[in-house]
Parts: C-alpha cells; sequence; structure tokens
C-alpha cells in the first residue's frame, strides 16, 4: 500500500471545535513565549507575564515549561493564565532560567487536557518541550502515516506530530532533527522549542503565523507578538523572518534559513482582529492599520448620519478611524462586559438567546433618536450583527448603517483559524441586498480587498503575487490543502473546490 493510500485508508481524527451555536466571532489562534537565560530562576515568572499579555490569542488553557539544571519542570492547566500561573511561588515550583510557554485556543483536536501545550517529549538527545502557533494543513496526512508506521500519540493535537517527526529523524543533533521535521510539515506555524540546553525558534517559510524576538537584560525573548515583551519589559529587536530558525544556547544567537528563499505571505486577520492593537506585526502598528481600514471604509461606503458606534473591543479602532475621515462625531453606544467567563453557564435557551446583551449592552442615551453607523472588524455568519442590530434599534436608533472594516469573508481559514465552513459564510452564501435584508440593517458596506491592502501601505493587491495571505476573502489559498486534497477524493465537494483552487 502506498503512503497516500495508507492515509486515506487510516482512521480520521476530525478537527472539532467546541463553538457555541451563536458565537460569531473567528476564534483566535494560540500564543508562544520562549524565556533564554533569565537571571534567578525567573523564567517561568517571566513567561506567565508574557502569557498573560497574549490571553486575547487563546482563553481555553494554558501551559509552562521550564528546565533547570538538565531537569524539566512542567504544568499545564485549563482556563486562564493568571488562575493558573499567578502565584509568587511559581519560581519555586517551576525553577529554571529558560522556559516556554503556551496559551491556547484549540484549532485541531478538542478541548482536553492532553492537548495542552507546551508539549514534552523525552528523545534519546534529552527531554525538549514545544509551543505551537498556527495549523499544519498535511496533519492528517502525517499523523495517519506515523501511526501505520508504529507511533502512539497521547493526544489528537497537530503539535504532537511535531514532536514524532523529532523523534525519528535520524540526524544526529537536535536543532538538525528539528530543521528536518519542518521540512514535513504544510501550514502556518510559528513555533518556540526548549532543549536543556537551547531555545529554538522558528517561523514557517510563508510568515503567515507571527513570531519576534526581543532582549530582557541578557535574556533572549521569543514571543508571539511585541505587546508580550511590552509587558515583560523586554526590547524588541527583530521580527523572526519567514522562513527562519534561531537557536539560542549559551553561545548567543544563530540565525539558519534552511529552506529556498520565498516571498513573504503574513496573515492579513493579525491586523484584521487577531493581534492587539498595540501590538506592531511585521512593522506595522496593529493600530495604525486598523484607524486606515476605518478611514478606508467612511470613503467606499459613505452615509449620512449622526454618530459612530463600534462593536467593542476591535471595532474600535476602525470606527475612529471612520468618524475622523467622515466628520461623523465617535460615541461609545454599545458597552462591552469584560467579566463574562468563557465558562459561563446558561442553563436554557431563553438565556442563551439573551448572551448577547450580557457581552454588549446598549447605550440608549447615546443611541435614542440616532441614525447610527455601526462599525465591525469583521462579519462571519452574521448570527452575533443581527442580535446587536436588534438590540440597538430597540435602544432607539432610527437607522442603521452596518459597516464592515474588513471585505466578506468567502473561504474557510486552515491556518489557524476556526472559522466556519464555507456553508456558514454568510458572504459566501448570499448577495449584498439579502444579507442587509437577513441584519435587518438600512444599509451595509464592507471594505475592499485593495481598500484593505491600502491600509496596509500597499497600493492596491497584486494579483499575480499576492503581498498577504487572503485567501478567506479572495480563495488564494498560500499553500497545498494536503489533508482536504484527501477529503476532495471523496465526497467533500468544498474541499474539491479547494483542492482545485490550490492546484490553479
Amino acid at each position: 500500500m502506498s503512503t497516500l493510500d495508507h492515509a486515506i485508508a487510516a482512521p480520521v481524527i476530525h478537527r472539532e471545535h467546541h463553538r457555541d451555536a451563536d458565537d460569531d466571532r473567528p476564534r483566535l489562534e494560540c500564543g508562544v513565549v520562549g524565556v533564554w537565560g533569565a537571571e534567578a530562576d525567573e523564567a517561568s515568572a517571566i513567561v506567565a507575564l508574557g502569557l498573560h499579555a497574549l490571553q486575547h490569542r487563546g482563553q481555553e488553557a494554558c501551559g509552562i515549561a521550564s528546565v533547570h539544571e538538565t531537569r524539566f519542570h512542567t504544568e499545564r492547566h485549563m482556563g486562564h493564565v493568571g488562575e493558573a500561573f499567578g502565584g509568587s511561588d511559581l519560581p519555586t515550583r517551576m525553577p529554571g532560567t529558560a522556559a516556554v510557554g503556551h496559551t491556547r485556543y484549540s484549532t485541531a483536536g478538542g478541548s482536553f487536557l492532553r492537548n495542552i501545550q507546551p508539549m514534552f517529549a523525552d528523545l534519546d538527545t534529552g527531554g525538549i518541550a514545544i509551543g505551537h502557533n498556527g495549523n499544519l494543513t498535511n496533519f492528517l496526512f502525517l499523523r495517519n502515516q506515523l501511526v501505520g508506521e508504529g507511533s502512539i500519540f497521547q493526544s489528537t493535537s497537530d503539535s504532537e506530530v511535531i514532536l514524532h517527526l523529532i523523534a525519528r529523524s535520524r540526524k544526529a543533533k537536535v536543532v538538525d532533527r528539528f530543521i528536518d521535521a519542518l521540512a514535513r510539515i504544510e501550514g502556518g506555524y510559528a513555533l518556540v522549542a526548549q532543549t536543556r540546553s537551547k531555545m529554538i525558534g522558528a517561523r514557517d517559510p510563508l510568515g503567515i503565523r507571527p513570531l519576534v524576538l526581543g532582549r530582557i537584560g541578557d535574556a533572549w525573548v521569543l514571543a508571539s507578538e511585541t505587546c508580550a515583551l511590552d509587558t515583560i519589559g523586554a526590547t524588541f529587536e527583530r521580527d523572526v523572518e519567514h522562513g527562519e530558525v534561531v537557536v539560542i544556547d549559551r553561545h548567543g544567537l544563530q540565525s539558519i534559513k534552511p529552506f529556498p528563499a520565498r516571498a513573504a505571505r503574513p496573515c492579513l486577520f493579525e491586523y484584521v482582529y487577531f493581534s492587539r492593537p498595540d501590538s506592531v506585526v511585521n512593522g506595522r502598528s496593529v493600530y495604525g492599520v486598523r484607524k486606515r481600514m476605518g478611514q478606508g471604509l467612511a470613503r467606499e461606503f459613505p452615509i449620512e448620519a449622526d454618530v459612530i458606534v463600534p462593536v467593542p473591543d476591535s471595532g474600535v479602532p476602525a470606527a475612529l478611524g471612520y468618524a475622523q475621515e467622515s466628520g461623523i462625531p465617535y460615541e461609545m453606544g454599545i458597552i462591552r462586559s469584560h467579566y463574562l467567563g468563557r465558562t459561563f453557564i446558561q442553563p436554557s435557551q431563553a438565556t442563551r438567546q439573551k448572551g448577547v446583551r450580557m457581552k454588549h449592552s446598549p447605550n440608549r442615551a447615546v443611541l435614542e433618536g440616532k441614525r447610527v453607523v455601526l462599525i465591525d472588524d469583521s462579519i462571519v455568519r452574521g448570527t452575533t450583527s443581527v442580535k446587536l442590530v436588534r438590540a440597538v434599534r430597540a435602544a432607539g436608533a432610527t437607522e442603521i448603517h452596518l459597516r464592515s472594516a474588513s471585505p466578506p469573508i468567502l473561504w474557510p481559514d486552515f491556518y489557524g483559524i476556526d472559522m466556519p465552513e464555507r456553508d456558514q459564510l454568510i458572504a459566501a452564501n448570499k448577495t449584498l441586498e439579502e444579507m442587509r435584508e437577513f441584519l435587518e440593517v438600512d444599509s451595509l458596506g464592507f471594505l475592499s480587498v485593495d481598500g484593505l491592502y491600502q491600509a496596509m501601505g500597499e497600493t492596491g493587491r497584486d494579483e499575480k503575487t499576492p503581498q498577504f495571505t487572503d485567501h478567506y476573502f479572495t480563495g488564494d489559498y498560500p499553500t497545498r490543502l494536503v489533508d482536504r486534497e484527501i477529503e476532495a477524493g471523496g465526497r467533500d465537494p468544498v474541499a474539491r473546490q479547494l483542492s482545485l483552487l490550490v492546484s490553479a
């Protein structure tokens, strides 16, 4: 039986996401932090602070692995970083001058303790802990292949595949094994690995997922976003380049570029939604980009209105930009509660339907008798949007004009964003007028793809060599979708269409 035949025949692990039926936000991916060379066994405490700054990237679970005199200490917990690692005894529990941490929302595998990262394994070269932000598009193919060759998996996470590939490499040195594993994986990833003597960071060949390098005193730091560096008092050194592997040990930092050079295509959704506004991603201020998105939206879809209202919190910078460009006053017409936990119990369908008002409450003093322009960062299925619109209208708004600061989302993602399948994406299944009617608004407008590129500082999208990963808007997937291509050989018409798009 060929390798591909085996992958198709082997049992398939479905990517399960425990998304609330009424949850209409694209779920965040994960965040990673690594520290090497911290003083006085403080590495785990520094990592915990960094993870706290990245809590917006994953609120399901978190973990830290520290190394002290070649011995690893690992803890993995469900819940928020502060609950798990907020105690002053953390350096005692997890001593060491080096540590790696991860905060998680599951994009592959389910919500189980065994899937929490960093994942740790004892190899013949010693222990290794690895944290992964992103998604492998050939995860199922590789996993099924490894299982067929005798590997035993303890989780359903695609990150464990990387550990198995490292373990099975025939290279002598751990760094060479790590690179050997990278050569076999596809997709978007930012990786931080900790061995007993080194910290290794890597970014996928297209730079889809972000990773930055910083210094705090004599210690080195790797993190998903610059806001983590700011929180721990580290200085930003540079972005880890696309396709780059950095190795940090007692000799300093070594940069390795093991793969053929390719043009970078970082993910646009980092700017639209994921990254914190105070982060700088690939040299661009996230806050600045979002404001320019709003300014472009005002130019593309102007309207006579009395007040600009953001859908908090991610819609705020775009709403400020729209207000500045249009001259219409900006007001906080919707107040967001920051105290609703992810696991809030909603015992009945009746209370579930009131959930949107628990998270977002209309401010009647601002809305009553007003023509309102409602600014959101994106519209996915529309289920949350229509509830917000009804709440704003119930608060007395006479007109509601909904504006999305990103283009229509037409295709699902496979690089670390938990986004609904195509048949659940409102823009993929309705015309603009049908969407307007469904959302119950007086007018509706989406920022154009070129408008988004202009907010990024480009003149527009280069159709031949796109500057960013933007498949959710264009269908232009930047890598092969191996797992979906395998499914396309069967009964999945969406997967078959994706396969055709990727191969075109």
